[in-house]
Parts: structure tokens; C-alpha cells; sequence
């Protein structure tokens, strides 16, 4: 046991919990008002814990028993729920899940932006289990076990949870999270991979559409090469080496695979490399660009600006409804990845640049450009920046899709309350069930 946790006092103690973090611990207080975060406890609950951390705002403890159950809590369906950190709400019901990301949305847009969207849009949702087509494994040999741990880290990110299989990431993978760690554990280099990346498209003719990365700290002998290139046959995965940095990323087998996934609602196919951002969602990836859209509501004569564009997951959609759309991304591949999937879909109305968008935009050519609806979908730390050099005033309508309540509120408050805008509508939408993580989608007009 650290030091630290040793001397805090051990002793469990009763809580009556009456709120939920924004990370999916219930939220209990102190008899001298001190808030204590309980993980595994829901609102309306009283339970037994024992403190693990604190701080001078805060304490954070464990349940150790719940003496009043809530009536919204449900059996997690994964037995490592608890102890792997992947998930932090399984406990909780699906339906109510969502309500308390709502709940984190909107009390953040009025704590931080002091904004309240004049109608709060229904719940996007779609399959809870089975779900997640991106994510990495870290893996580890643990000598004491005598066996190499394959899964996410625990809720103590100094461990790596020990698991057969998991129920949120697509079956193809989350079924097969066993046979992966008997793989490295046979290895020579065994000890030399610290993680395996893991991505899903559609199914090709020639292998199964999906990639596994694996990061190696030392060069892999031939009987390891042949050994992966055994296991992607058998399960129908393309195998990807990564032996430095994210340019040292190469195919092992297939010599050539095609990864894709289709947004056929738009007739789109995007292909895509083993490291690039894709939501992780694919059912409600789909749902959102269809929100997203009708909230921007594109007329056929528009010419519509997206920033953080990626591989084109809105741009290419937009430019099948609109006379022109232009798509900024900073990472100079994915702006190439998208340019090809403008030219494989045969649209020659998509224009797409490179721009670190967090830096000085002055000097941009699509800065000079007039436009006439914004469409933003910035990473956590949202787009503060980029919309203070934006002219604002040639768009009839912004929506942003946001991955972080609070940068989402923060950049609201400044549309809203000093560029004179109104948020006409806010809602949630579901890309990650079970986990703590809030999705969101903000429309404003002049």
C-alpha cells in the first residue's frame, strides 16, 4: 500500500450520496460539509466506503457495500466492472445514463458559459454493447502471474486489468481479448509490446477490415512475424507494426490492406489508416452526421465551412447537399486521407486545407472566403481561439459538436454573451455508453 493511502484514515464510514461527478462518482458530503467523490455510488443511495485519496476541496473513497440500493441501479454486465477502468457506469441504468450526461451539459453550460439553450434537444442514442471500433490495450507480463495482461488500465492506471473479453468494444475484438494475450504471451518479445491498437471498418474481401497495431519496443524475430501474420489470418485482421513513432507505422499483413468504413445514408465510402481518429461509435456516428445536418439545415446554393474535419465525416456528407463545402484539419495525413475520399466519391465540391487551428489564421486563403453556415467538431479543448479570429457575422447558423462539456459551455458563453448569438438548441448524444464521457451538440443563430 503507498504511503500516501496509509496514512489516510481507513475506516469505513456511512454516505448518503447525493449527486453524480462529472466522471461518474457519486458525490456525498462530510459532516463538516467537506465533498467526498464515492466511486461505485449513485444518487439516493446510502453506502458503506473507505476513503482512497484527498485534497484540500475534496475527499475520494470506495463502496464497499451499499446499505440503499437506488432503484436505478442494475447489475453490470461485466464481471471486471469495478476494477477495469474502461467503463465507469454500468451500474447505472441505460436509460438514465444519458439523463445524467444531460444533466453534466447543461449545468455546465450555465456554471461556465452562464448560457441555457432555448430548447434542449431529445437524446441521440444507439447500441450500448458492442460498440467501440477504436481503441488500444495496453498489455503487460506480469512475472508474478506468469502470463501478459491484454486490456485497458484499471481505475489505478498503474495496472493493467485482467480480462478475457469485453462487452463495449465490437465482438470481432471484445471476444477475442484472450486469444490476443496468448498470442503476445507466446512471443519472444513478449515483454518488448507495450500496447496493441485496435480499429474496425467494414468488411473487405481480404481480410476482416479490421486493424490491429502493435507497438514494439525492440525488433521482432522471424518466428514473431509469422506468428502474427498466423494470427491475423485466423481471425481475419490486418496486422500493423509500429516500431517508433506514428510515422513508422507499416503493414506486416496484408501488404496492402484497405481499411473503410461507409456512411451509406450519403453514399460514402472513407477509407482510412490504422491510427487515424474515426468515431468510435459507428451506429451513432452515422445518427450524429444526420442530427448534425438537420440542425444546420444547408440549403443546395451554400457554401459551408468545417473546421476539425478529419477524414471528412461531416465535409463529405455536406458537400452531397450543399454547391460547395471547405474542410480545415490540422494534421496534415488526414487532410490527404480526406482529399482521396473527396476524389474516390467522385466530389469535386469539397476543398480541403491544412491549418493548425489553435495558431494565428490570418494568413489562411479559405480565411478570405465568404461562407454561409459553420460547422466545428474541435477536440477537448474546444475553439476558442479559432472563433475569435473568425468573422462571424457572414454565418446564418453554427452547430459544434463537442467531445467536452466544459470547452463546449466556455465557447457558448463567448458566441452568446459577446458576439450577440442564441443558442437555440443543445443536446446529448450517447458515442460512448457506460463511460463518463458527454458528446455533445450546440446550435446557434445570429
Amino acid at each position: 500500500m503507498p504511503a500516501a493511502v496509509a496514512r489516510i484514515d481507513q475506516t469505513p464510514f456511512e454516505a448518503a450520496i447525493t449527486g453524480l461527478t462529472h466522471d461518474g462518482r457519486g458525490v456525498a458530503r462530510r459532516p463538516d460539509g467537506k465533498a467526498v467523490f464515492v466511486a461505485g455510488a449513485l444518487p439516493g443511495e446510502r453506502v458503506m466506503a473507505r476513503q482512497t485519496a484527498r485534497s484540500r476541496s475534496f475527499d475520494e473513497a470506495v463502496t464497499l457495500e451499499v446499505l440503499e440500493a437506488s432503484a436505478e441501479r442494475v447489475s453490470p454486465r461485466c464481471a471486471h466492472f469495478g476494477t477495469c477502468g474502461g467503463c465507469a457506469l454500468q451500474h447505472l441504468a441505460e436509460d438514465r445514463q444519458i439523463v445524467a450526461k444531460q444533466h453534466v451539459l447543461l449545468e455546465n453550460l450555465e456554471r461556465i458559459g452562464h448560457v441555457a439553450p432555448e430548447r434542449v434537444l431529445p437524446a441521440l442514442t444507439d447500441s450500448a454493447w458492442g460498440y467501440r471500433r477504436k481503441g488500444r490495450f495496453s498489455v503487460r507480463r506480469v512475472e508474478k502471474k506468469d502470463k501478459t495482461l491484454v486490456g485497458f488500465r484499471e481505475t489505478d492506471p498503474r495496472f493493467v486489468a485482467d480480462i478475457a473479453r469485453c462487452e463495449t468494444v465490437i465482438p470481432a475484438i471484445g471476444d477475442k481479448v484472450s486469444a490476443l494475450a496468448a498470442l503476445i504471451d507466446g512471443l519472444q518479445a513478449r515483454r518488448e509490446i507495450p500496447q496493441v491498437e485496435f480499429i474496425g471498418g467494414d468488411r473487405m474481401s481480404d481480410h476482416g477490415g479490421i486493424a490491429l497495431t502493435f507497438r514494439h519496443l525492440a525488433p521482432l524475430s522471424e518466428a514473431d512475424r509469422e506468428a502474427l501474420i498466423a494470427f491475423g489470418r485466423e481471425h481475419e485482421f490486418a496486422i500493423f507494426l509500429q516500431p517508433g513513432g506514428v510515422d513508422s507505422v507499416h503493414p506486416l499483413w496484408p501488404a496492402d490492406p484497405q481499411l473503410q468504413f461507409s456512411l451509406p445514408e450519403w453514399d460514402l465510402q472513407l477509407k482510412f489508416r490504422p491510427l487515424d481518429f474515426i468515431q468510435v461509435n459507428a451506429g451513432l456516428n452515422g445518427r450524429m452526421i444526420q442530427h448534425a445536418l438537420e440542425l444546420l439545415k444547408p440549403q443546395p446554393e451554400d457554401r459551408v465551412l468545417d473546421l476539425f474535419a478529419g477524414l471528412g465525416n461531416f465535409t463529405l456528407p455536406l458537400a452531397r447537399r450543399v454547391r460547395e463545402v471547405v474542410g480545415v484539419e490540422g494534421e496534415a495525413g488526414l487532410v490527404q486521407r480526406a482529399r482521396e475520399n473527396a476524389a474516390h466519391n467522385g466530389l469535386g465540391n469539397a476543398q480541403f486545407y491544412a491549418a493548425d487551428l489553435g495558431k494565428d489564421l490570418s494568413s489562411e486563403p479559405w480565411m478570405r472566403e465568404g461562407f454561409d453556415r459553420l460547422l466545428l467538431d474541435p477536440p477537448r479543448s474546444g475553439a476558442d481561439f479559432v472563433l475569435t479570429q473568425l468573422p462571424l457575422k457572414q454565418f446564418k447558423r453554427i452547430v459544434y459538436v463537442s467531445c467536452h462539456p466544459a470547452s463546449l459551455a466556455r465557447d457558448a458563453g463567448y458566441l452568446v454573451r459577446e458576439k450577440g448569438w442564441k443558442l437555440r438548441a443543445a443536446g446529448v448524444m450517447d458515442m460512448f455508453p457506460h463511460t463518463a464521457h458527454v458528446e455533445s451538440i450546440a446550435m446557434f443563430e445570429r
